[in-house]
């Protein structure tokens, strides 16, 4: 499983388009351990490219505070899992409260 959770200042970013880079993190499957982190910068922000973009890096569920309904639906489209309403934490706190099944959604406040 590859987590990504999209970054601003060290913490998740609160609005998934406007964030400065990626933690892309690799879990193994069967024991929910963090295999790797890896930071990428991110690409500028266009309409329908972060979903292609990072499912070519084999990103199956993305982990965000707010995020549109359409961008959803093509992260969707593309067999990855979205996750809204996440609290900005460090990715791997996030991560490890995703996998533990602790983690604590508020609302999503994009309103595209």
């Amino acid at each position: 499983m590859k987590i990504a959770v999209p970054v601003l200042g060290g913490r998740l970013s609160p609005h998934f388009g406007h964030c400065d880079t990626f933690s892309l993190i690799d879990v193994d499957d069967s024991t929910k351990a963090l295999i790797a982190t890896e930071q990428i910068e991110a690409p500028a922000h266009e309409p329908g490219l972060l979903p292609r973009w990072l499912g070519e890096r084999g990103v199956t569920v993305i982990i965000a505070g707010w995020m549109g309904g359409r961008a959803q639906a093509l992260f969707g489209e593309r067999g990855i899992e979205v996750v809204v309403g996440a609290p900005s934490d460090t990715p791997e706190a996030v991560v490890a409260a995703y996998l533990n099944g602790t983690l604590e959604r508020g609302d999503n406040l994009c309103d595209h």
